[in-house]
């Protein structure tokens, strides 16, 4: 028994979908044994009690949480066949931009105060900073460029009549977001 085009569509998308979730839970399991063996990793007694996460990760948090707002417009005008999707879309960029600008000057900071990732002046608390904070980062340029092929296909009017690209990339977005949340307030209150 073939399938037909419709049947098809819908296999289609539930697989996309299923390949989405499939990263997203990934990713989490990553970031949740990262962060797991961060609270044992703690109990060391070479621990940096007092150590303060740099003032650009609270600024960097900020344009997250904006883009995810940013895109979700984006998504509702799109919905609603309005022009500004684009605008949208592209502030969602500039903020994805100055989140990046931000963990870059976090880091700066870090060095500036001698907490380095490797060698003889670093310590266990920093490398792990570093590492989950540089690994989301890296997720991050993924979503960026996701966000680049969203911004030119909608200004090549592709989502007039296949939304689902779109609305990939949005979950997509939004993911990348709540998981910055949950390390910087994880940061914040495990030091």
């Amino acid at each position: 028994m073939e399938l037909n085009s419709d049947e098809i569509k819908i296999k289609t998308i539930k697989a996309k979908k299923m390949m989405l979730l499939f990263s997203m839970l990934s990713i989490a399991m990553t970031f949740a044994g990262l962060t797991s063996a961060y609270i044992v990793s703690k109990a060391r007694p070479d621990w940096l009690k007092d150590f303060e996460l740099p003032t650009s990760f609270s600024i960097s948090t900020v344009f997250i949480i904006l883009s995810s707002i940013t895109i979700w417009f984006a998504k509702n005008n799109l919905k609603n066949n309005n022009s500004s999707t684009s605008n949208w879309l592209f502030a969602t960029f500039i903020l994805g931009v100055l989140f990046i600008i931000m963990q870059f000057t976090g880091f700066n900071t870090l060095i500036s105060k001698g907490f380095f990732f490797t060698g003889a002046q670093s310590t266990i608390t920093t490398s792990f900073l570093y590492v989950l904070a540089v690994l989301h980062l890296v997720h991050l340029f993924a979503g960026m460029i996701v966000l680049c092929v969203v911004i030119f296909n909608n200004y090549k009017k592709k989502y007039e009549k296949e939304k689902l690209g779109f609305e990939l990339a949005v979950t997509f977005w939004h993911f990348l977001g709540v998981l910055w949340v949950y390390l910087f307030v994880f940061l914040y209150f495990f030091r």
